[in-house]
């Protein structure tokens, strides 16, 4: 089994031989909650200990806002012209890659489509990172492409009907102490890929180790310095019309990425392993100028910019290192926020229109965002698509956007209406004490970012929204629902621990097996404990059918009754969604996106095979 990393006083690591089992490790983190000693968890690695019944986390040290800037536009990682060694269709274990399974249908795919664009992303530490000029310089981790002016989180552009090859190499140091663990599993939520892409958590990997899902039989035994993934980038659907690249109704826009280690997802997300996947087609093209009578002609590059929001907490100066406590299963609730790694930075804005991609990219905080003037007056904007999908309609006039974990919200808003020398501030006005969840909206809130209208752009703006996006697949018949399959998951903490339905997971064995093509409705439940969980299947959108409260049906927000693939569970409360399973086969993963949850094991395995062998 996986070996893990135990983290003693003298900031040494070590690998008891008694307790190099998962299981030794979960029966320790749920036994932290009744333990009268636990671990202040410095980022140096040493341990001190506090006699308490909970883990007692001291505030981080203030900070002055709007000290830093971010770029007036972001810079997306460039295209390589070739890979050394070449990708192949087979794990080139030789060469140093991991012992994945084959790339499904590579040679099928790239016939019909060309020849895949190619990136290389690495995965490294920077011990220099400043995320406040107030703080100590942080020692982080995070994905870099091969342009150095690449702006931080590292964003990819990338296009339905031209496929993307791209090579994650892992140049952690392996003789890392502290919280988090050097292996990576890259998962791009939520493409439509082959499973062997799609960063399966067991599928970890490091010139040192192995994930448990992953080939052995080779001399390096599934160890390797790189993952080659391939994304196809085609809609849902591809089988089912043939017409060689799928339904364009289910596509996707504002994708992101992040590590998914078996274990140690929240830590290493925690430590900054996030980034963007911007997809782009005929509809949603990335141009505001496109002639095609079709393109929306939404804002585009440089006024297209994703924003990504995570909770840190640190420790108190004059060391002010960023902290986690990994061996707590209620985890740790920040109480600084970063915006692209910035804690309240500043981002300058022309008198134009822009599209926000709001990412809630952070471990266990919810957050509802409002824009808001210098008197914390809410300003109106245009919602135009939730967890990456085009709504069917835009939603106008809207003052908020709440955002579980891993849920996304893109906005457009329109900065013309203010003079330059406006301040405006994004406000979070949703208040948060413990990772249980929220507790409700209370003004002002607080400011994490402020924008200032500083300039005209340089040309007139023709962007525009449109008053239709992207229309929905169309829903089974009523008689049509009731003929699919059901299946009901309970999400629940039980002996200290979280579970689905009763048990922790085993990335070995799939708990459900589905037949590629068909449909399910799939029933997420909670039942109590007062906790919320932003439940995430992988591979293909859902759309919820209904919501219940206490079994009391409740309405479905608009935002929320196009495609989605994140589900937050509040409380008391039941959702179905619809589900399909089509174009490739292999190994997939549900869990909380609270990754607190997922690590203390809430998470099961989910195959998808042919229809013979299901």
């Amino acid at each position: 089994m996986q070996r893990k990393r135990w983290i003693g006083k003298s900031g040494s690591s070590e690998t008891p031989t008694n307790r190099d089992t998962r299981r030794s490790f979960l029966k320790l983190s749920a036994a932290a909650l009744t333990a009268p000693l636990v671990p202040w968890a410095r980022d140096s690695g040493a341990v001190e200990w506090i006699t308490a019944p909970q883990p007692i986390f001291p505030p981080s040290p203030p900070t002055r806002p709007w000290m830093e800037e971010l770029p007036t536009a972001i810079v997306p990682v460039a295209r390589v012209d070739a890979l050394n060694p070449a990708p192949t269709v087979d794990a080139n274990v030789l060469g140093g890659e991991i012992g994945r399974a084959p790339h499904q249908r590579f040679d099928e795919l790239i016939t019909k489509l060309g020849a895949p664009e190619l990136y290389e992303l690495r995965a490294v530490e920077n011990p220099e990172w400043i995320t406040h000029p107030d703080l100590p310089k942080q020692k982080v981790w995070a994905y870099r492409g091969g342009n150095p002016d690449a702006t931080v989180p590292a964003t990819l552009f990338a296009h339905y009907g031209t496929p993307v090859l791209c090579r994650i190499r892992n140049e952690l140091p392996q003789d890392h102490v502290g919280f988090g663990s050097p292996e990576i599993s890259t998962h791009l939520h939520n493409l439509h890929s082959p499973s062997e892409s799609d960063g399966f958590p067991g599928d970890f990997y490091s010139i040192n180790k192995a994930g448990l899902t992953l080939d052995k039989t080779g001399p390096r035994q599934g160890k390797g310095s790189f993952n080659d993934h391939f994304y196809p980038n085609i809609y849902a659907g591809y089988d089912q019309l043939q017409n060689g690249i799928g339904d364009f109704r289910e596509a996707l826009g504002t994708l992101f990425y992040h590590d998914h280690t078996l274990d140690f997802t929240a830590p290493n997300v925690y430590r900054g392993l996030v980034g963007f996947y911007l997809l782009f087609d005929h509809l949603d093209s990335g141009n505001e100028h496109d002639p095609n009578p079709e393109a929306l002609r939404l804002p585009s590059h440089p006024y297209d910019y994703p924003l990504a929001f995570g909770d840190r907490r640190f420790t108190p100066l004059p060391e002010g290192q960023l902290f986690f406590d990994e061996f707590h299963v209620e985890g740790v609730l920040g109480d600084k926020i970063v915006v692209n790694g910035k804690i309240e930075p500043v981002l300058r804005v022309a008198r134009r229109k822009y599209r926000l991609r709001l990412l809630n990219s952070g471990t266990s905080r919810f957050y509802e965002f409002y824009l808001v003037d210098s008197r914390d007056s809410p300003q109106r904007f245009t919602y135009i698509a939730n967890d990456g999908n085009l709504l069917p309609a835009p939603l106008r006039d809207q003052t908020r956007v709440r955002l579980g974990v891993a849920e996304r919200g893109d906005i457009v808003v329109d900065f013309s209406q203010y003079a330059i020398g406006t301040e405006l501030y994004l406000t979070n006005r949703l208040r948060q004490d413990s990772t249980r969840g929220p507790r409700g909206v209370k003004a002002p809130g607080t400011r994490v970012m402020k924008l200032i209208v500083d300039r005209d752009p340089p040309e007139p703006d023709v962007s525009q929204v449109p008053d239709q996006l992207r229309p929905l697949p169309d829903l089974p018949t009523p008689e049509e629902l009731a003929r699919l399959p059901v299946r009901r998951f309970e999400f629940n903490r039980k002996n200290g621990l979280w579970k689905i339905d009763g048990q922790v997971v085993d990335v070995e064995k799939p708990r459900v097996v589905v037949k590629q093509g068909e449909a399910q409705v799939w029933e997420l439940v909670s039942e109590a404990g007062g906790w919320y969980h932003p439940i995430h299947i992988h591979f293909e959108e859902g759309r919820i059918l209904s919501k219940t409260v206490d079994e009391v049906e409740v309405p479905i927000p608009p935002h929320e009754r196009g495609r989605k693939d994140v589900f937050v569970l509040e409380q008391t409360m039941s959702i179905k969604i619809l589900l399909h399973f089509r174009d490739f086969k292999g190994k997939y993963v549900m869990h909380c996106h609270n990754v607190i949850h997922e690590d203390h094991a809430m998470m099961l395995r989910w195959d998808i095979e042919d229809d013979e062998s299901a």
